[in-house]
C-alpha cells in the first residue's frame, strides 16, 4: 500500500515545486528589467501659520491651532520613508507690533530630511511647543522654504504645504508676485495651499499662490479633512515630476486648442462644457483623463464627463464618474483604438478626436462661481497592440508566454495523473 501511494506523491511535490518556480520566475523577471536609475528623494516642507488668529475655536470644537497639531502628529506617522520631509513656521516667536520686525518672523522648526522613527518623535516634539503668537509673514516664509528645498537635483520633486487662517500682513511684498517668482525658476517646486476656515479674501489669496505654480487650494472646515489632504500632498510628492501645460478649452471642437500627449490644466465655469482636439494616428490608441477639483463648497449630486466624439459630433466613447458626497477632486477617463493603415500610403493618415469635458457641478447662493474650476487633462497616445503594460496575471508576471506555460503544465498534470489511475487500477486489478 505505502509502495503504490509514493509515485503519487512524488508527481503531486514536482508539480508543486513547478508551479511555485513559476510563481516566483515572473517577479524576478521583471525585477530584472527594473534596473533604471533611482530618482532623487522627494522633498516636502510644510509651511504652518502659528499667528494669532490660530487661536480661535472654530474646527471642531477646537482652537484652529490643536486641530493642526493633530493633524501633524497623523503625517508625520504616515509620510512614507523615501520622502524628505522639513517643517517651517510663521508668526510662531514674535509678540510685539513692530510690523519689521514680524515679517521676519520666519522659522525652520525642522530640517528637510528623511524620517526614522527616532526624527518623526522630534518632529512630533517641536511641534507641541507651538502656540499662536503672532504676524502672517506668507510672502518671506515662501521665500526662505524655497531655499530650503532648493538644491543641485535638478529632477528632484519638490513641494511646499501651505496652512494658513488669513491674508498676508506684510504687503507690499504681495505672495502671489512671490509664487509666480518661485515658479519661474523653474525648480519643480510646486505649492499647495489649505485655508483654515478661510473668508473670502483668505481664499482669493491661497489661490492665487497655489494656482501660480501649479497646486491646489483646499478649504479645510474639519480635523480630518486637513489631515487627510495634507497625507495625499506628501504622497503626491513620490510621484514623478510632470509640468501641466495650460490649455484653454473651447466652446465647440471647430475651435479647440490642439494636444499632444501630455498634462494640461484649464479652468471650467460650474455647468460648462469644453472641447479639445487630439490628432490619433493610425493604428494608436488615445487614452484621456480628466480630473475636476472642487477648492470650495459645492452643492451636493455632481458629475463629470469626459467623452471622445467626431468633428460632427457622434460619440465614440465615453468615461463619467458621479458623486454627492465631501470630495476634493473627481476623475474620469476613456480610450479609444484606431485601425491599422491599410496600406503603406495611409500610414500617415490620423484621425481628429474631440475631447468634451463637461461638469454638473452647482454651488450654493453664498459662494462665488468665478474663477471656474480647476480641470487636469491628460492625454496619452499608445500602439494599439500594446497591451503588456495593462495585464498581470494574478501577480505572477506580464505577457501571454506564462499564461500559455501554466496551460502547458496543467496538461502535462492531467496526463500524469490520468497515467498514474490507470497504473494503480491496474494493480488492483492483478492483485
Amino acid at each position: 500500500m505505502i509502495t503504490r501511494q509514493r509515485p503519487a506523491a512524488w508527481v503531486i511535490a514536482l508539480l508543486a515545486a513547478l508551479t511555485a518556480g513559476l510563481v516566483t520566475a515572473g517577479p524576478a523577471a521583471a525585477a530584472e528589467d527594473d534596473d533604471e536609475p533611482a530618482q532623487p528623494s522627494p522633498k516636502v516642507e510644510l509651511v504652518l501659520d502659528v499667528s494669532g488668529s490660530m487661536r480661535a475655536r472654530d474646527i471642531d470644537g477646537k482652537s484652529r491651532m490643536a486641530a493642526a497639531k493633530q493633524a501633524f502628529n497623523e503625517v508625520l506617522d504616515a509620510t512614507p520613508d523615501e520622502v524628505a520631509l522639513g517643517i517651517r513656521t510663521l508668526g510662531a516667536n514674535y509678540r510685539g507690533d513692530d510690523r519689521k520686525t514680524g515679517c521676519k518672523d520666519t522659522e525652520l522648526l525642522y530640517p528637510v530630511e528623511q524620517l526614522d522613527k527616532a526624527g518623526r518623535t522630534d518632529a512630533k516634539t517641536a511641534v507641541a511647543t507651538l502656540a499662536p503668537t503672532g504676524w502672517t509673514p506668507i510672502g518671506p516664509t515662501l521665500l526662505k522654504a524655497a531655499d530650503d528645498l532648493t538644491d543641485d537635483e535638478a529632477e528632484r520633486s519638490r513641494r511646499i504645504v501651505l496652512i494658513s487662517d488669513g491674508e498676508d500682513t506684510c504687503q507690499p511684498l504681495d505672495p502671489c508676485v512671490v509664487a509666480r517668482d518661485i515658479a519661474a525658476k523653474g525648480i519643480h517646486l510646486t505649492i499647495d495651499t489649505l485655508g483654515l476656515v478661510p473668508d473670502a479674501k483668505t481664499r482669493d489669496q491661497l489661490s492665487c499662490i497655489a494656482e501660480a505654480t501649479g497646486g491646489t487650494y483646499t478649504s479645510i472646515r474639519h480635523t480630518d479633512e486637513l489631515s487627510g489632504r495634507v497625507k495625499q500632498l506628501v504622497d503626491r510628492a513620490a510621484d514623478p515630476v510632470v509640468t501641466p501645460v495650460e490649455a484653454k478649452g473651447a466652446a465647440q471642437c471647430t475651435d479647440a486648442p490642439k494636444l499632444e500627449s501630455g498634462l494640461y490644466t484649464d479652468r471650467e465655469k460650474f455647468g460648462e462644457h469644453r472641447w479639445y482636439r487630439v490628432e490619433v494616428p493610425a493604428g494608436k490608441e488615445l487614452r484621456a483623463s480628466v480630473s475636476v477639483g472642487a477648492d470650495r463648497a459645492v452643492n451636493q449630486d455632481y458629475g463629470v464627463l469626459l467623452r471622445a466624439e467626431t468633428p460632427n459630433g457622434r460619440e465614440l466613447v465615453r468615461g463619467q464618474e458621479s458623486g454627492d458626497g465631501r470630495t476634493d477632486v473627481i476623475s474620469t477617463g476613456l480610450r479609444y483604438p484606431t485601425p491599422e493603415a491599410d496600406d503603406e500610403d495611409d500610414e500617415t493618415a490620423s484621425e481628429t478626436v474631440c475631447l468634451r469635458v463637461s461638469n454638473s457641478f452647482s454651488a450654493p447662493a453664498s459662494v462665488k462661481t468665478a474663477p471656474g474650476l480647476p480641470v487636469e487633462l491628460a492625454v496619452d497616445l499608445v500602439d494599439s497592440s500594446d497591451e503588456a503594460s495593462d495585464v498581470a496575471f494574478f501577480g505572477l508576471g506580464h505577457g501571454w508566454w506564462l499564461l500559455g506555460l501554466l496551460v502547458l503544465v496543467g496538461f502535462l498534470a492531467g496526463v500524469v495523473w490520468g497515467w498514474l489511475s490507470r497504473w494503480r487500477f491496474a494493480v488492483w486489478r492483478t492483485n
